[in-house]
């Protein structure tokens, strides 16, 4: 899960998430909106539709029954959620004329005073009553019909107060003053709002229809909306992770097919190609197909330079052959002798490798056999040393080798750990006078082999620049190598390459560590080293 989240199908997976929920965002907050509002605009259109229902009933009678029942026929009222604010009868609205107008009245009950009596009763302040149940007046500012009935008289301010159907919630000023203006408004009460819709009942009279719409009726619906908005949401966020999943696993699979064919290649594999047609491309981005194409061609590049790298050493090589078997020839008339015995065998050593060498330039990579990695450093030590020892003798140095008897492997070829010996020893040959003594010693650990190449020479004046390729100055005959390959070699098992001084003989020495377990420890080196207290001549 780690490597996925630095990975670039991550990053595409991320990109599409944030880009599809800006999107989703941008669209699917605004239509929630709109969604609520429509709701709410729903609720007010219904209650509109069942305030006009009554609006013929209105007008063709005021009688109470008469609209309590058509009140009760639809569903607001049925619901308890509409009541009708009837107008006063047309009486009374004219005896809160006449009543206005100061114009006093008698009557058989005998009244004064600006007060009009009706038979059967008593009028007073303004106030009429007629056809009352005996011995009943009705209170100051109301109208009391046969029925029963009060409504409040009117006060020339909208329309007069008259009967009311149903369970009021609006304010009496709302009611008033819709009616007054004649137009629909809505008004917050508890729990909701109530629409208050005016209805003309005749030329001077207005009834007030009143119809109460909930809370939970401006919301229904809305709840749903933003859970299926929400689930389209997530929905095409979950798409758009599927696509970019796919569409990485695209990218990422060339990326991977590049970067193992360039791993391939640099482990040796020159025929490593990476597809750039056909069905293991397909879907590929054309950035990549560019690079798969660059990658071939780079790849074919390098086989042909190492062609060319081989078909140079071999005619290099095949020149050699020429001086070599003048110099067999010569060696042959050497005669007897320890001098001529090692001059002809390092003649015909120098043929094979010669020889080695435009075979291996001449095979190709895919023929060549299997080589078995490791051999006995004490055992191509004591070769080389005996070697080199006959070329110590006629120059008069005195040398030693110690540690290099007993067994002692190491992972690497016995031709290459031959040649670095030999680069050691001829250093020594070659940058110190005749006389000058030298010294090897092997040195066996639990995890590496150490081999040290001691001299009394005057040393190394600047080892960093001896090591580098190709800038020793050895004179004619030095290209400046020896110690460079020595030192592959030893890098190439894990281990290193040390310039000294030695402390026993005072001059330059040399330390080849080499790594015989991958997973080993170098110990400190502790003591004085085995037989350096004394040189030998053989």
């Amino acid at each position: 899960m780690r490597r996925l989240r630095h990975s670039l199908r991550w990053a595409l997976i991320k990109a599409a998430v944030a880009g599809t929920t800006m999107v989703a965002l941008a669209f699917l907050i605004p239509l929630g909106l709109m969604v609520q509002q429509t709701a709410r605009d729903r609720a007010f259109t219904a209650a509109e539709r069942q305030a006009a229902a009554l609006g013929p009933a209105l007008a063709i009678t005021t009688d109470q029954d008469a609209i309590a029942r058509a009140v009760a026929s639809t569903d607001a009222g049925a619901q308890g959620r509409m009541a009708v604010h009837l107008p006063p009868p047309e009486a009374a609205g004219a005896a809160g004329a006449a009543g206005a107008g100061a114009t006093t009245l008698s009557g058989p009950g005998g009244g004064a005073g600006g007060v009009a009596s009706a038979p059967g009763g008593a009028a007073s302040g303004g106030t009429a009553s007629g056809g009352a149940a005996p011995g009943g007046a009705a209170p100051a500012g109301k109208v009391s019909d046969g029925t029963g009935a009060t409504a409040a008289a009117g006060s020339g301010s909208g329309p007069a107060a008259g009967a009311t159907i149903g369970e009021v919630r609006a304010l009496a000023a709302d009611v008033a003053s819709a009616g007054g203006q004649g137009r629909s408004f809505t008004v917050e009460v508890p729990g909701g709002y109530a629409l208050l819709q005016p209805v003309a009942v005749d030329t001077v009279r207005t009834a007030v229809v009143e119809v109460f719409v909930a809370d939970g009726d401006l919301t229904r619906g809305v709840a749903t909306a933003w859970q299926v908005l929400s689930g389209v949401a997530l929905g095409l966020v979950a798409v758009s992770v599927l696509v970019a999943d796919r569409m990485g696993a695209r990218i990422v699979g060339s990326a991977r097919r590049l970067a193992a064919a360039a791993r391939s290649l640099g482990a040796g594999d020159l025929a490593v190609r990476v597809p750039v047609d056909g069905k293991q491309a397909a879907g590929s981005p054309e950035e990549l197909r560019e690079a798969g194409h660059a990658f071939n061609a780079m790849a074919d590049r390098v086989v042909q330079l190492l062609a060319a790298e081989r078909e140079l050493a071999a005619d290099l090589s095949h020149r050699l052959r020429t001086p070599l078997t003048v110099l067999r020839l010569n060696a042959a008339s050497l005669g007897e002798g320890d001098a001529a015995d090692a001059t002809r065998h390092a003649v015909a050593q120098l043929e094979r490798e010669v020889d080695q060498i435009i075979r291996s330039a001449r095979r190709a990579p895919e023929d060549a056999p299997a080589v078995t990695v490791g051999c006995d450093a004490a055992e191509v030590i004591r070769e080389r040393v005996g070697f080199w020892s006959a070329l110590a003798e006629d120059e008069g140095r005195r040398w030693q080798l110690a540690g290099a008897d007993r067994e002692t492997p190491v992972p690497v070829q016995r031709g290459d750990l031959a040649a670095a010996v030999d680069a050691l020893l001829g250093n020594v040959f070659r940058h110190t006078g005749v006389g000058t003594a030298f010294s090897v010693d092997v040195l066996a650990t639990g995890s590496s082999v150490i081999v040290l190449v001691g001299d009394a020479g005057p040393g190394f004046t600047d080892p960093e620049a001896a090591l580098k390729r190709g800038e020793g100055h050895g004179g004619e005959g030095s290209t400046g190598l020896g110690l460079d390959i020595v030192r592959k070699l030893a890098e190439a098992t894990g281990g290193d390459l040390a310039l000294g001084r030695s402390a026993v003989l005072g001059g330059a020495e040399i330390r080849l560590r080499l790594r015989s377990r991958p997973d080993g420890t170098v110990p400190a080196r502790t003591g004085r080293r085995r037989g350096r207290g004394s040189l030998f001549t053989r």
